[in-house]
């Protein structure tokens, strides 16, 4: 079994990841679920520009988008809700969307790169709230800009042990050893594979156990075949963790890290 905690749908900046593409590749590469967001929300490029104002969408009008393509395949796909954290706060039309529709909704994700805002930004305290209050996971970034560094979201962690924390890519683009440092310091803190060599999660499996990783992609931000090759038609780094890291680690500690955190952290698969 294989559980997906980070894909996208969506068309902004460089990037067009469209649903029949993510259908695609979930049925051909056999993932059993997915959670994902949609990358509309992004606020900033990759430049750290601010995105212009007649290519921004509305939080609320991302969020029914996305939540109405999620609820066309719930057997498949869950919502995680990307919050435009650096411009909106959740207001009463989301709150009021969010609690009437909290089935098919697994957790809120936060991009600080792409919003130039860092987790524990005070001003953040409102969705913390109802990410307390509605038991969702908060799932973000990490990597590429001050705001999106992990220790950031350390600390939002820190100050809210009542909800669960993931650290996307455990600090993109580096050695990922501050993650791997801090991964180990709080039980509410978690990291997940996407672009981590396994190298990484073999080394925070042994040092904190296989409780503290999941699998996640950025399904399908190389294409339809993302899980296959990269864009340039190199082998996919996911080819290591469907195959070459059965044999590597003992089959609980994998089983842990392919679906089995996935399940106890977001509740995946304990829907009515």
């Amino acid at each position: 079994m294989i559980i997906d905690t980070h894909a996208h749908i969506g068309h902004m900046l460089n990037f067009n990841m469209t649903e029949d593409d993510l259908l695609y590749s979930v049925e051909k590469y056999n993932i059993d679920f997915t959670l994902l967001s949609n990358i509309e929300c992004a606020e900033f490029d990759h430049k750290g520009r601010k995105v212009p104002r007649i290519l921004q969408k509305s939080q609320n009008k991302v969020f029914t988008k996305t939540l109405s393509f999620v609820k066309k395949h719930p057997d498949k796909l869950g919502l995680l809700v990307w919050l435009k954290i650096g411009s909106e706060l959740p207001d009463e039309r989301f709150i009021n969307t969010l609690k009437e529709n909290r089935e098919y909704i697994y957790g809120f994700k936060f991009h600080p790169f792409h919003s130039k805002t860092a987790p524990d930004d005070k001003r953040l305290e409102p969705i913390y709230e109802l990410a307390e209050e509605y038991k969702l996971p908060v799932v973000s970034h990490t990597g590429g800009n001050e705001q999106a560094k992990s220790i950031h979201l350390y600390n939002a962690a820190k100050a809210h042990p009542e909800i669960d924390f993931v650290m996307v890519h455990m600090d993109l683009g580096t050695d990922n050893k501050e993650a791997l440092d801090l991964l180990g310091k709080l039980p509410n803190l978690y990291g997940d594979t996407t672009w981590v060599p396994i190298e990484t999660t073999i080394e925070a499996i042994k040092r904190y156990g296989s409780e503290k990783m999941l699998f996640g992609s950025d399904n399908p931000i190389d294409g339809r075949d993302t899980f296959l090759h990269n864009k340039t038609g190199d082998r996919s780094l996911y080819q290591a963790y469907f195959n070459e890291l059965r044999d590597m680690i003992p089959k609980e500690d994998y089983e842990n890290l392919m679906y089995k955190n996935a399940q106890r952290i977001f509740s995946v698969g304990s829907r009515k």
